[in-house]
């Protein structure tokens, strides 16, 4: 009878590891370094990332060039979601990101918004009315490309001149956002992202043509090569629900 039981206890041991399987896939977590503008759907992403997964994207947000200075000096970010295309491209030249695994996951919007009702019309005639405001907000176009966009645009409405000592420069285009948002500055050029959902105020949506596409890359950074869950995560973002989330955001997916 013993030995019945001893022999039955084996087989329900042995028919379960083989139900669980000799391998199992173990959740992980994936650090990823994240371009401001597109805090929001990350956050969105990241949470059904984990529902479908079981592991944990890890996500860290500010300017694109901030990061790639830290990802350069050995920050152990393992993927990169960039404002641009440049600094990917980069990153995989300078050997800290993973050849093949660039692509474009998002193409963004500048919109120039103002919490103030009909201060911005559907021309953007305002910037042409410096009279009318004190400030302009726009992020550092040294390190953020939605800032870069916004001095392009101002520069082919023949307006940067006229502007530029009302400018007021954040960090990263979140701050950008803030300043606008708080009435710190009247005016701010900011991603379609961080407005899309905000009730009131008035806005512009950029017409592409004033300014350079604001593709955006990602690409699996060095650290991240050998960590499954980073690669799953990167399919992930190419899948239909994170592009869902994406379009809803405001951005163009490929």
């Amino acid at each position: 009878m013993l030995r019945r039981s001893i022999r039955a206890a084996a087989v329900f041991i042995l028919l379960v590891a083989g139900a669980l399987g000799a391998t199992p896939v173990l959740a992980a977590e994936v650090p990823v370094a994240v371009a401001a503008n597109f805090t929001e759907p990350a956050k969105e992403i990241a949470a059904a990332f984990r529902r479908s997964t079981g592991d944990t994207a890890v996500l860290s947000f500010g300017a694109s060039g901030q990061f790639y200075a830290q990802i350069t000096h050995g920050a152990p970010y393992q993927v990169f979601l960039s404002a641009d295309v440049d600094r990917p491209v980069q990153a995989e030249k300078a050997g800290v990101g993973v050849p093949g695994t660039r692509f474009v996951y998002a193409t963004g919007k500048l919109v120039l918004f103002s919490r103030t009702p009909g201060l911005v019309d559907d021309a953007g005639a305002v910037l042409r009315q410096p009279s009318r405001f004190a400030r302009i907000a726009i992020a550092d176009p040294g390190a953020a490309p939605y800032g870069a966009a916004a001095v392009e645009t101002m520069t082919r409405l023949n307006v940067y001149g006229p502007l530029k000592a009302k400018i007021v420069q954040g960090a990263s285009i979140n701050q950008a956002w803030d300043f606008t948002r708080t009435g710190a500055a009247e005016l701010g050029f900011v991603a379609l992202s961080e407005v899309v959902n905000e009730p009131g105020g008035s806005r512009w949506i950029v017409p592409d043509s004033l300014h350079a596409p604001i593709d955006q890359d990602a690409i699996l950074l060095a650290p991240g090569d050998s960590n499954p869950a980073a690669r799953r995560f990167l399919a992930f973002l190419r899948g239909p629900e994170a592009k869902a989330i994406i379009v809803r955001y405001g951005y163009t997916v490929h």
